[in-house]
């Protein structure tokens, strides 16, 4: 019975942000709530299901929220407020619009650097109170970008004397041959996504001024052997590509007052079939360790393309499908031994 209905005050001023070009947004919360919405001037009215209704009135209190900060109301933080109450109602929905007041940095051009899901939140929270932190989850989570946000910040504020970038040159399933080119040339590729991130915040011409002095140092997780890192910000990223000793080399470098994060995602990984990940095994090991954070984002955190957010849950199903398979062949396989 589609009986019920609620009304609610909204700030006219906000509605155009809210409700998005052609009531785009507005659209996409009655589609996911089955509701229908009727504006006349001030007043909102919702109608539908109970549950339905009270959810939508709920997703368009965070969002008024938010476009009261002046921040514009986008695809994603419809989506993932949406998602948020779709899926986790027992979370405290009313911290979404507070997000907004989390200002990590700002890149060159004045875009702010914040966190966009609860669970970025959660990340950023975990790496102010940690000297070590492990950022695990799948791609487009902003596990890096948000690493590196707050590496040169602290740098700035002169927290460190020095940033250390690096991450396993791991090919992505492909043989590349010899590049040419000096050794610079060579591993450049694989570091790529952590300059891409350090012009966009740093700008290049900073980047390249610090690059020179050696205050900023980007390389392959090779060159970390027989250093003591003290006073640094470092980032190990593709973590997930390491194998253990290279992962317990990397976090026996770390030296006083450096903080150290290490970010993967364990679906992703490019070692040689049956290859045990260091990054797997270092958390496991390390899980008692009261000085180290780990914070597990999820699909829920994916701040791409909602399509990507629908790539990985799908991907997710597969492998969980798949790993259900394996482990039945292997149980059955148990059982016919032990009834021989």
């Amino acid at each position: 019975m589609n009986d019920y209905s609620k009304s609610m005050t909204v700030t006219t001023e906000y509605i155009q942000n809210v409700f998005g070009q052609f009531d785009a947004n507005a659209r996409k919360i009655e589609k996911a709530f089955q509701v229908t919405m009727i504006l006349r001037d001030d007043k909102l009215k919702i109608s539908g299901e109970e549950k339905g209704v009270e959810l939508a009135a709920s997703v368009l209190e965070q969002l008024f929220a938010i476009a009261d900060r002046g921040t514009v109301i986008d695809a994603q933080k419809v989506d993932y407020t949406i998602a948020v109450a779709s899926n986790h109602p027992e979370e405290n929905r009313e911290n979404i619009a507070e997000l907004d007041k989390d200002i990590i940095c700002h890149t060159i051009n004045g875009k702010p650097i914040k966190p966009k899901t609860l669970g970025q939140k959660a990340y950023v929270n975990v790496i102010n109170k940690s000297m070590i932190v492990f950022g695990v989850g799948p791609a487009g989570t902003g596990k890096t970008y948000l690493a590196m946000a707050k590496a040169i910040t602290a740098f700035k504020n002169n927290e460190v004397n020095r940033i250390i970038l690096t991450r396993p040159a791991i090919e992505a399933g492909e043989k590349l041959g010899f590049l040419p080119g000096d050794l610079q040339s060579k591993v450049d590729p694989y570091l790529r996504p952590l300059y891409d991130a350090l012009y966009e915040i740093m700008g290049g011409e900073s980047f390249m001024k610090n690059m020179e002095k050696g205050l900023i140092e980007v390389a392959p997780l090779a060159y970390m052997r027989g250093r003591t890192l003290d006073n640094a910000y470092i980032v190990l990223d593709e973590a997930q590509n390491t194998t253990p000793a290279q992962m317990k080399m990397f976090l026996t470098r770390i030296g006083f007052g450096s903080k150290a994060i290490i970010t993967g995602d364990l679906s992703q990984k490019d070692l040689p079939y049956e290859t045990k990940s260091g990054l797997e095994v270092a958390l496991t090991v390390l899980r008692n360790v009261e000085e180290i954070g780990v914070c597990r984002l999820t699909s829920l955190d994916v701040v791409r393309h909602p399509l990507v957010q629908k790539i990985v849950n799908a991907y997710e199903a597969y492998e969980n499908k798949i790993n259900r398979s394996r482990k039945n062949n292997t149980d059955k396989n148990t059982n016919h031994r032990k009834k021989r």
